[in-house]
């Protein structure tokens, strides 16, 4: 009896020992690491609070929201927020817009800066800084500051744009009020803002290539565009796959500033430029309907996680070193 005590004592004992002894590497491990740990802790501290601790209120998203009851007192109403806006007459227009528009300036943005990154390797280092500065300064400005520089231009009387149609004999245009031209004049605002951060990213990658490569190649006498198409692209091909697939991710979630500011929110123009979240944000303000809008935020974030998880594994299937995971 004693000895199955004893055995018992030391069964129980053993995984003790063996998870003090797993803590203690840990902790060696975390002060080893110490000063990485506590840089990547302010990025931690604001994850958690901006995007973990709201997602409590997802539940917003199935009651009929009161302010005075607040979230856990409001009625239980289930799936009737949704109803609201797939019942919708525009909401395969506000679908088809976003979807649409997304999968134009991903492309677009994709293939501008592998562009401009494999030109930048090109130039002397004596310039690229300039160049490096000048792509990345749109990134900076928010949509209202692009706004007014977009109206300097498409304005009716003053606008740059209209000068230049008259000076060569046309009538001049109301961009405003017109809805045919805004698909082109968006996905020329969204370059010339997104190219630059995606520029640069791309082109510390291929500052990171090792230059043998071109040397071998300038030695077998293959020109730029060789170089570019044979080793740049291919080196970087897992990069441009990953940034692809986050971009994948806000396919149907659209950008609420480029949408609502540059077309100065002009009903003429709704049926090119309107996409979910100007649609949602114009029912929240006419309705004020919190429940619906909580709803719509829910899908869109369901829907991309599915898109990124459907494309990384058809990615991962062709070339697992393209995936993200």
């Amino acid at each position: 009896m004693g000895k199955q005590v004893n055995l018992a004592a030391g069964a129980g004992f053993a995984p003790n020992k063996k998870k003090a002894g797993f803590w203690r590497r840990e902790w060696t491990l975390f002060k080893k690491n110490a000063e990485l740990a506590s840089l990547v802790t302010p990025g931690m501290i604001t994850i958690l609070i901006f995007s973990y601790l709201p997602m409590f209120g997802i539940i917003i998203a199935f009651k009929d929201f009161r302010y005075d009851q607040g979230i856990f007192g409001s009625a239980w109403v289930g799936w009737k927020n949704f109803e609201f806006f797939f019942s919708s007459d525009v909401v395969w227009r506000v679908v088809r817009n976003t979807v649409s528009y997304e999968m134009a300036y991903i492309a677009v943005t994709t293939v501008f800066a592998l562009a401009f990154s494999v030109m930048l390797n090109e130039v002397s280092r004596k310039f690229s800084k300039f160049y490096q500065t000048a792509l990345f300064l749109p990134h900076f400005l928010s949509w209202v500051v692009v706004f007014y520089i977009v109206y300097s231009f498409l304005d009716v009387r003053h606008g740059l744009l209209n000068k230049v149609i008259v000076f060569l004999g046309f009538e001049e245009v109301n961009w405003y009020m017109t809805s045919g031209p805004w698909p082109y004049i968006l996905v020329i605002v969204a370059l010339w803002k997104r190219i630059g951060y995606n520029t640069l990213i791309y082109y510390a990658a291929i500052m990171s290539v090792n230059q043998e490569y071109y040397e071998a190649a300038r030695m077998d006498g293959a020109s730029r565009w060789k170089m570019a198409t044979r080793i740049t692209i291919p080196m970087i091909a897992p990069l441009i796959s990953i940034l692809v697939i986050l971009a994948i991710g806000s396919l149907v979630a659209g950008d609420f500033g480029l949408h609502f500011f540059i077309p100065n929110n002009s009903g003429m123009t709704y049926p090119t430029t309107d996409i979910i979240d100007t649609y949602v944000y114009r029912a929240l303000l006419n309705v004020g309907d919190v429940g619906m809008s909580a709803a719509i935020g829910l899908f869109q974030s369901i829907v991309g996680l599915v898109l990124v998880v459907s494309v990384n594994t058809i990615v991962r299937r062709l070339n697992p070193e393209n995936s993200l995971w």
